[in-house]
């Protein structure tokens, strides 16, 4: 399976995975009540001087990383104008960035088999009640790996649409995005089966 580790070696790729994803819940669960906006520009700041700690080349790697939530920025920055709460459109830009940066700083420097096995450790005593942790930490990386996949695909299906029509790419690019992932998931369902499943 495909990582999406970065091929960029920090320090952060040497600390234990438990207390990274730990950081992560907590991190992102005490960033969504704050509703200063010093608060929030103080945590955004930390979290980009980490990155900066970690290496001017991974920083700037993660921040390509993070190109991908401008759109979803700009309508959150635009209808927050429009609705003349600007302020409270920079928190819940800040939240998502915040969060976003900080998942995404755990995923880079922490191999995906490694954060599976933890994940799939910490759900061990759900094994008693029936449930299958195996499954759960199998679907948890499915998730991760695939949405860069479908991600992708989606960009590559508008710039064909752009390149055949003057207008907007938008609805007739969902069914053929919709057929594109159920495609992949038969296939990957296929390939499970015949290595014996979970």
């Amino acid at each position: 399976m495909l990582t999406l580790t970065s091929p960029i070696d920090t320090m952060a790729h040497r600390w234990p995975v438990a207390p990274k994803l730990v950081a992560v819940a907590l991190g992102t669960a005490l960033i969504f009540p704050v509703a200063d906006l010093r608060i929030m520009a103080g945590a955004l700041l930390a979290l980009a001087g980490l990155h900066l700690v970690l290496g001017l080349r991974f920083a700037r790697h993660a921040a390509r990383r993070l190109w991908m939530l401008w759109p979803f920025l700009l309508v959150l920055v635009l209808w927050h104008l429009w609705t003349a709460e600007p302020a409270r459109g920079a928190l819940i830009a800040g939240r998502m960035v915040f969060a976003v940066a900080l998942a995404n700083l755990v995923t880079m420097t922490t191999r995906l088999d490694d954060m599976l096995a933890v994940v799939e450790r910490g759900l061990a005593p759900l094994a008693r009640l029936g449930v299958n942790p195996r499954a759960i930490a199998l679907a948890m990386a499915l998730v991760i790996r695939f949405t860069p996949v479908l991600l992708d695909k989606a960009s590559l299906l508008m710039q064909a649409w752009r390149a055949r029509s003057p207008k907007r790419a938008g609805v007739p690019v969902v069914l053929p995005l919709v057929l594109a992932a159920l495609d992949d998931a038969d296939h990957v369902a296929e390939a499970l089966r015949a290595r014996g499943g979970l």
